[in-house]
């Protein structure tokens, strides 16, 4: 099972992101697949979840209006678009697959002007 998270990097207050999740080693589309976060301090933090088919999408009200996941099963990659974002979004990002135990390296966030 192998996660490789990119598309992090520095952004200003109110710009946007596009995160990918390229998964590999399991059946990917058959997986509910989610995205967490983790600052310095906190405790990791589920912020996306998606069904297999991507028809079903769950966010925590932080960020529900902000965060956008979807998924593309034929190129085995998840994606976590985010808008307008926030000083308290800065974070590493992880892809993880619901029902296994594998994390990805994750991709940092840093939203700072």
């Amino acid at each position: 099972v192998q996660l490789v998270e990119s598309g992090g990097g520095l952004v200003e207050p109110g710009g946007s992101l596009r995160l990918s999740c390229l998964a590999s080693g399991f059946s990917f589309s058959n997986m509910t697949m989610t995205w967490l976060r983790q600052s310095p301090g906190r405790e990791r933090q589920l912020v996306a979840l998606i069904s297999p088919s991507g028809a079903v999408t769950r966010y925590p009200d932080s960020v529900k209006d902000r965060f956008t996941v979807s998924r593309d099963n034929t190129k085995n990659t998840m994606y976590l678009q985010i808008d307008n974002l926030r000083s308290e979004d800065t974070a590493v990002y992880f892809c993880k697959a619901s029902a296994l135990g594998a994390w990805g390296q994750g991709t940092q966030v840093t939203v700072s002007s």
